[in-house]
């Protein structure tokens, strides 16, 4: 378990399934890009965008009812670009028992009201 708090947590229903009946693996990336997001706009101070997804790699299914809990960390900065990585662990509804299910890394780019990359600003002084 990684050893920060979930940016999200979110029951996996039934209409997330795919016909196999196991939770579909766009609605884990969907989420994964939600909470990369979030990271990255509270780093940026403002608007971000997606701009790629490296390593997208689904280790276990998730079933329905499960918990799913997605934690991000900021892996690196540039002067415009963000890159998160973002994991997804599974709790069985009923169970405490956690599973790492998939994880990937997202880079986003900062953008201004024109929609073109502008600079992050310095990172705040830990206080």
């Amino acid at each position: 378990m990684p050893d920060l708090m979930p940016v999200i947590r979110t029951t996996a229903m039934p209409a997330d399934t795919n016909p196999a009946g196991d939770i579909f693996g766009g609605w884990l990336m969907a989420h994964m890009d939600l909470a990369a997001g979030s990271v990255a706009t509270r780093r940026a101070r403002g608007r971000t965008v997606t701009i790629a997804v490296e390593g997208m790699a689904f280790l276990k299914p998730v079933l329905v009812g499960d918990e799913v809990s997605f934690y991000g960390e900021i892996l690196s900065t540039g002067r415009t670009s963000i890159k998160i990585r973002i994991e997804a662990w599974r709790r069985p509804r009923e169970g405490d028992q956690e599973t790492r299910v998939t994880e990937a890394v997202f880079t986003f780019v900062a953008i201004g009201e024109d929609r073109r990359p502008r600079e992050l600003p310095a990172e705040p002084d830990p206080a």
